[in-house]
């Protein structure tokens, strides 16, 4: 494919409340064996797209080892390659990333190095699979200087937390609202652009020397009328994980049987880092619900609705309903779980009990533990 990838992987978000303390938004574990950065990188990778920058900055640590071999998706090459670039101290720069344009002004020597004409831009936290190519050709046929993909979303869904956008009958964007306060649109962005890397590098030259830093305010809305920007409307699955209750839901979806076989069954496949776990064991008594059981699990007592990541131990006489138990859960005899999210390595003590009344749990029992 005529493009190389970047994937803007270092924010943080305050919607995501203590998940976010400890590690990346993009590296929030998915539907029991995934990370959030997963299916940008396996759509990349799926694209024929063989050199991809990831961009990361806040708490990266997990998300640099989850990154620690390209093999996973594929981009263990002798041409292109998996680049992780976090923010660097150099004689001209001393900052972190001031924004998402200031994260890829930060690496233009990465695209001034390449030789690919177009660069397609993604954040690290939707979770969905996309044919680059086809929002490529679509780019190229339009004559557009920016192609924007974007997804309707239902009218009950609050769609203030991202960037709306109206288009004309030419599906030239005629409008774009960055997380207004009212919603005006039901059509969102979903953080993917596709662009030419000369007049990407041209643009955002421009904008760091007038001091604007943010990739869609100063240079999306900024150019809508200077410049022929497009939507490519999807109509497969897609969420973005970004906030307590989208991250919550994105899991529950999972759970329902089209997703899964959308996902799982239908290609092309999502790459994730692999991990030789055992198994998931069901001991006699236990009993699940539908429910996702991931490997290195070992369940004892009552699941029912909720999804079990890799290496978690529940106890006799747990139930566990509606939940989400993150990696290396210990959970004690007789421990009740209804509408919370557990996080990873944590030890819930016998005959405790969280309920999530009032929304969604986030249940921390054991902080001196060091989440992954």
């Amino acid at each position: 494919m005529r493009a190389v990838g970047m994937i803007l992987a270092g924010g943080n978000s305050y919607r995501m409340k203590e998940l976010s303390n400890k590690r990346a938004i993009a590296a929030m574990p998915i539907a029991g064996s995934f990370r959030g950065i997963d299916f940008a990188l396996s759509s990349m990778s799926n694209s024929n797209i063989q050199k991809v920058a990831v961009l990361t900055q806040y708490n990266s640590r997990s998300l640099n080892e989850h990154l620690s071999s390209s093999k996973w998706w594929d981009f263990g090459r002798k041409q292109g390659g998996l680049f992780v670039f976090p923010p660097m101290v150099t004689s001209d720069n001393d900052f972190w990333y001031r924004g998402t344009a200031d994260a890829i002004h930060q690496n233009l020597d990465f695209l001034r190095q390449c030789h690919e004409p177009y660069v397609v831009i993604a954040s690290g936290d939707g979770v969905y699979k996309l044919d680059y190519a086809k929002v490529l050709e679509y780019h190229i046929a339009r004559k557009a200087d920016i192609t924007v993909v974007c997804k309707d979303l239902p009218s009950t869904e609050d769609a203030t937390r991202f960037g709306l956008i109206r288009m004309n009958e030419e599906s030239r964007i005629v409008q774009f609202d960055e997380k207004p306060m009212a919603a005006s649109s039901h059509t969102v962005s979903c953080g993917i652009y596709v662009i030419r890397r000369r007049q990407l590098i041209e643009l955002i030259e421009k904008s760091i020397e007038e001091g604007r830093h943010d990739f869609v305010k100063d240079v999306l809305i900024r150019y809508k009328d200077v410049k022929r920007i497009f939507g490519y409307k999807i109509k497969d699955y897609w969420s973005n994980i970004a906030s307590v209750e989208s991250y919550y839901q994105t899991n529950m979806d999972f759970l329902k049987k089209e997703v899964r076989d959308y996902f799982f069954r239908q290609y092309p496949d999502v790459h994730s880092k692999v991990d030789d776990n055992p198994p998931a064991k069901y001991n006699p008594g236990s009993k699940v619900k539908n429910s996702l059981i991931a490997n290195g699990s070992i369940i004892n007592g009552y699941v029912e609705n909720s999804v079990i990541f890799k290496k978690v131990f529940v106890g006799d006489g747990c139930v566990i309903k509606n939940s989400i138990v993150l990696d290396d859960v210990y959970l004690g005899d007789n421990v009740y779980l209804e509408n919370c999210i557990v996080e990873s390595r944590d030890t819930l003590r016998a005959n405790s009990r969280y309920v999530g009344e009032d929304g969604i749990r986030i249940v921390i029992e054991s902080n001196e533990r060091y989440v992954l």
